[in-house]
C-alpha cells in the first residue's frame, strides 16, 4: 500500500507502521547524500519505507549503466525529540527487477556429470554419504562376503544411499522403463540374451548391455528395452528380394534359330510387295 506524507511516496505494509513525518520528508537530505558520494547517477525517487520507529528508507533509482533496476537506499534517523533527520546508511542495492548474479557456489557443487575430462582430478567430498569404510557391512551380500571370507577389502565401498542414488539415476535415465525407447520396444532387457546382469543386490534390476548395435557397455534397467532385442524377428516379406528387379525399359538381344529368321525375312518382304 502507498500513502502520500507531504507530497511524498510511502510504502506501507501491516507489519510496519507509518514512517515518522520527520523521516518520511527527508527526501533531498536522502537524495543530496547520493549525489556526494559521487558513485554514480541519482534516478527517480521510488518511495519511502519504514523500519522503526526512529528509521526509515528512502530509495532512488539508480542512473548507473550496466545497473538496470538497481536502488540507491537511502537510510535516515531521527530520536525520539528531533525535529531533523541524519543520514544513518546508504546502499546500492538490487530492485525486483534487477539482474543479479546466482547465488555464488562452491567449485564441487558446481561441478556436473561429463566434465571430469583426461588428466582431471577428482577426490570425494569429505565424509560423502555415497561411500562406506570397506570393512563397514555395506548391506551388499556380494560385496559383504568376499570382504568376511578374505579378511580385507577396498578402502572405500558404495554405502546404501549411494546405491539407492546411481539406482534413482538409472531408472530415471535415457535407458530405464520410461523412455521413450523401451515404451516402443517389443520386449524387455530382462529377457534378452545381451543382457548382463550385475552383481550384487543392483542385479536385481540393473544389468550391462552387451549388443554393438544398441546400448552397448551401458547400464539399462531390466524393464528397458529396444528393437534390437534377441528375440526380434522381422515382419513376412521383410528383407531382400530373392530375385533381382526386371527392368521392362531395357532392350535385350535375343539371338534367334535359322529357320525362324528366315520366317521373319519372308514376312518383311511380303510386307513391302503388299505396300
Amino acid at each position: 500500500m502507498v500513502r502520500q506524507t507531504g507530497g511524498v511516496s510511502v510504502a506501507t505494509s501491516p507489519e510496519r507502521a507509518v514512517p515518522r513525518p520527520v523521516l518520511a520528508d527527508a527526501v533531498e537530505l536522502a537524495r543530496a547524500a547520493v549525489v556526494e558520494l559521487h558513485e554514480g547517477g541519482v534516478g527517480a525517487y521510488l518511495g519511502v519505507t519504514s523500519e522503526d520507529e526512529f528509521a526509515a528508507t528512502h530509495r532512488f533509482a539508480a542512473d548507473i549503466p550496466g545497473y538496470n533496476g538497481w536502488q540507491w537506499a537511502v537510510v535516515v534517523a531521527a530520536g525520539p525529540n528531533d525535529h531533523r533527520a541524519t543520514i544513518s546508511e546508504l546502499a546500492l542495492l538490487p530492485g525486483p527487477d534487477a539482474l543479479v548474479a546466482p547465488a555464488w557456489l562452491p567449485w564441487d557443487q558446481r561441478i556436473r556429470p561429463g566434465d571430469l575430462s583426461v588428466g582431471d582430478l577428482l577426490a570425494p567430498p569429505a565424509q560423502d554419504p555415497r561411500l562406506v569404510p570397506g570393512y563397514v557391512a555395506t548391506g551388499d551380500p556380494e560385496v559383504d562376503d568376499v570382504a568376511l571370507e578374505l579378511g580385507f577389502g577396498r578402502k572405500k565401498v558404495m554405502s546404501r544411499e549411494g546405491r539407492l542414488e546411481a539406482a534413482q539415476r538409472w531408472f530415471e535415465g535415457d535407458f530405464g522403463p520410461e523412455s521413450e525407447m523401451a515404451k516402443a520396444a517389443p520386449s524387455t532387457c530382462g529377457l534378452c540374451g545381451f543382457f548382463l546382469p550385475l552383481a550384487g543386490s543392483l542385479g536385481a534390476a540393473f544389468g550391462v548391455c552387451g549388443n554393438e548395435l544398441s546400448a552397448d557397455g551401458r547400464v539399462v534397467h531390466a524393464n528397458y528395452g529396444c528393437g534390437a532385442h534377441s528375440d526380434t524377428t522381422l515382419p513376412l516379406g521383410a528383407g531382400s528380394p530373392a530375385f533381382d528387379a526386371y527392368d521392362d525399359g531395357a532392350i535385350e538381344m535375343t539371338a534367334m534359330p535359322a529357320q525362324a529368321a528366315d520366317d521373319a525375312v519372308a514376312e518383311d518382304s511380303d510386307s513391302v510387295s503388299t505396300e
